[in-house]
């Protein structure tokens, strides 16, 4: 290619060209050898996409607002020095979070340029830009390394993926404004090196079918799409040898389900959702006949469905490794929910993005504000539903059942999902309970305080793998005292429960699920229904636990719940001048043993308040049976756990045995008003019987009522029934039936 002439890649004159919207070195390459570069920027931002918004823009006041918002947050962050720092910080510290908000700056002051024409926002990124440049060459490993994946602006390879991906998209914005000089620096000592240091430098982590390789596939993509780089745009999309068995497609393959589940649960979904979407946008915008989103039936579009419906009251499902406190409002799914709605122009996402309230200044982000101040948005269609995992929806499945959509409703969660990778916690047939806008029945989630320093310096603590990860962390059997798979991810990831069924009417939502892998010599299953009922004021949760073995064992059955204990039936011997730790490993070493209690009758009751509502625990017991009232926080000294209780239902020794319990919510306690309504449950009995692989729950309310479920272990939804009860013959066609009387 001829060198352009008469400095016609001066930045004066790029500048000038920029005005009229022309990108300088493009016009004068152009004139000499007929053949244009593509127009600037061409991934996740268009040129097309900057001439609907800077045209439109004064007609959509929640764009306009997000413009005035971005340029105070950008000319405040020009009026500091910058500071592109030697990095010496883990996950946390000063280097580690300067970097971070350095490439938000990038981002948002080019995407600012683009929008606004003004150089003053262009020239503080390219200053930005030629600082990392010359920095990065003089890196080696990062100095504080976080285990197998270092990188060298960050501790981990994973924050440098994010980085470039970043970075990458704001050289898009810019490449206008730049000389030819200024590009080549760039190119060639900052963003060709760290590509390159993400793929080649680290082949097993790109290569990886994990978040960490769709990240860096991701980066490494965008920049060659920028670069004109075929080269590295197929080691994204392919893997390192371009053969197709890793790389961007292969992970849309392997990582989520036929449904969109994604394979380390909700919180990494969504975390791994800003990669995927954002590369498929550029992937669009510069490939289009891939049809991206089209690929595997749809994946992308449905993992970004998937994805809210895996929260309650705005907060996703804290399972796995997660932080609590992730939403639907997170950055990473603004994006998606903007991006499909783009490709689907579905109504329902709209409702989603105005509760996310965040207006993107991208050509997605600006159609979805201006379909939302049209009056386009509808509320997204919660539902009763069933996510089957593994690429292809045979690793078990999560059961999802909602009673109502509004805020407040009930939502039960059976975690009948694989491992989850090594995100992923020993805690097979799991469960958790939502309802009044609160977490009733509770999973701890991750112990970890993200990007604080101070605690552990921001990594996940020791307890996480010491307790939330143990399965008498969760609400689900165990044996022993041991965790299922004695505690090994790797062993867990090749066992899944087998979903025996899923059915959700109005009045009746159950599943049932198993598995005999989690202990040797043990099978669990276990069956779990949300009941309808005319007597009682929200649905009643059944739950049918059965354990099968040869050998004599201990059983425990954990219920972590939320609230204050208000009432029992239980003879009580509580602990009240020393605390012991119920065990001496796998988490029971951080429970304080509180109370015991002795079954004084063949149900016992524990009923706690939580926020305005009552909860009763209802579950069949009998002799050389027990309930542990625990506590979380023994063994603790660095005040690391967060306060939880436990009633935990220990059978000493036995072959088989079933729990069977229901849960039901009632009444309610006004402190203002100061008046209590229906604090006392109406369920008065509660029993189980087992005939021929045939279960029969009944339930005893107050006023007489019974409700009787009555469920099998084999057959299918076809398959037809009969069994004796109370004097009467029962049949039915299918996996159950519920009677009421």
């Amino acid at each position: 290619m001829m060198r352009p002439t008469m400095k016609c890649v001066t930045r004066i004159l790029a500048m000038l060209l920029v005005l009229i919207g022309v990108s300088a070195l493009t016009a004068c390459n152009a004139a000499q050898t007929n053949s244009p570069e593509p127009a600037h920027p061409n991934l996740t931002v268009t040129q097309g996409d900057i001439d609907v918004i800077s045209s439109q823009i004064k007609q959509v006041p929640r764009a306009q607002r997000a413009l005035e918002q971005l340029i105070a947050k950008v000319e405040a962050d020009m009026a500091q020095q910058m500071d592109v720092p030697i990095p010496k910080d883990a996950g946390g510290g000063y280097t580690h979070e300067q970097h971070k908000r350095n490439y938000q700056s990038l981002y948002d002051s080019a995407l600012l340029f683009q929008i606004t024409k003004k150089p003053a926002y262009a020239e503080f990124a390219r200053t930005m830009l030629l600082k990392y440049a010359e920095l990065y060459p003089t890196l080696s490993i990062h100095p504080k390394p976080k285990e197998q994946t270092p990188g060298k602006l960050f501790w981990q390879s994973l924050n440098e993926a994010v980085w470039l991906v970043h970075t990458i998209q704001a050289y898009d914005m810019m490449l206008a404004f730049l000389n030819q000089q200024d590009q080549k620096t760039i190119e060639n000592q900052l963003l060709r090196p760290v590509a390159n240091y993400l793929s080649e430098g680290q082949p097993a982590t790109f290569n990886k079918i994990h978040n960490h390789g769709t990240w860096a596939a991701a980066a490494v993509g965008m920049t060659g799409y920028v670069l004109r780089d075929e080269t590295l745009v197929k080691k994204a999309l392919y893997g390192l040898d371009m053969s197709g068995k890793a790389g961007f497609l292969k992970q849309i393959e392997h990582l989520f389900s036929p449904d969109g589940y994604y394979a380390e649960g909700p919180y990494y979904q969504r975390y791994a959702l800003m990669p995927f979407v954002l590369f498929a946008k550029a992937i669009h915008v510069n490939e289009p006949e891939r049809k991206i989103f089209e690929f595997q039936d749809q994946a992308l579009l449905k993992a970004i469905r998937t994805s809210v419906q895996l929260s309650y009251n705005k907060l996703f499902f804290g399972i796995n490794d997660a932080i609590k406190d992730k939403g639907i409002d997170t950055i990473e799914l603004v994006h998606g929910i903007a991006i499909a709605y783009e490709i689907s122009q579905d109504p329902g996402l709209l409702g989603v993005a105005e509760q996310q309230n965040h207006t993107l200044l991208t050509g997605y982000g600006f159609g979805v504000a201006k379909a939302i101040e049209d009056g386009l948005a509808k509320p997204f269609e919660f539902k009763s539903m069933q996510l089957r995992d593994g690429k292809d929806g045979d690793q078990g499945a999560l059961a999802i059942f909602r009673s109502g959509i509004e805020e407040g409703h009930q939502a039960l969660v059976m975690k009948n999902t694989s491992q989850g990778l090594g995100h992923g916690h020993f805690d097979k047939l799991h469960w958790l309970y939502f309802d009044n806008g609160h977490e009733i029945v509770r999973d701890y989630g991750a112990a970890r305080f993200l990007n604080i320093e101070a605690k552990y310096g921001g990594h996940y603590l020791p307890e996480n793998n010491a307790w939330a990860k143990q399965t008498v962390a969760h609400n689900t059997v165990v044996v022993d005292e041991q965790s299922h798979f004695n505690g090994d991810w790797r062993l867990s990831q090749k066992s899944a429960p087998s979903v025996r069924f899923f059915e959700a009417t109005d009045d009746v939502k159950i599943t049932a699920a198993a598995i005999a892998d989690a202990y040797e010599g043990v099978v669990l299953n276990r069956t779990m229904a949300m009941i309808k009922h005319d007597r009682l004021e929200y649905p009643l949760i059944v739950d049918v636990f059965k354990l099968s073995s040869e050998d004599v064992h201990q059983y425990d059955l954990p219920l972590h719940y939320q609230g204050q204990i208000i009432s029992h039936n239980l003879n009580v011997n509580a602990k009240t001048r020393a605390l012991y730790p119920l065990g001496k490993e796998n988490g029971y070493e951080y429970l304080w043993d509180r109370a015991r209690g002795e079954f004084t009758s063949p149900m016992a009751q524990v009923t706690w308040l939580n926020a305005d509502r009552f909860y009763t625990y209802s579950t069949v017991g009998g002799e050389k049976e027990e309930l542990i009232f625990a506590e979380l926080g023994a063994n603790d000294p660095n005040f690391n756990l967060t306060k939880e209780s436990a009633l935990i239902h220990r059978v000493e020794a036995a072959t088989n045995h079933t729990f069977v319990s229901v849960l039901e919510q009632h009444g309610e306690y006004n402190g203002r008003a100061e008046y209590t309504v229906n604090a006392k449950s109406k369920v008065v009995a509660l029993k189980h019987h087992y005939v021929d692989d045939i279960n029969i729950v009944g339930v005893q309310l107050e006023a007489g009522d019974f409700i009787t479920l009555v469920f099998t272990e084999r057959g299918d939804e076809a398959s037809k029934h009969k069994v004796e009860h109370d004097g009467r013959t029962v049949e039915w066609v299918g996996h159950y039936t519920l009677i009421n009387d």
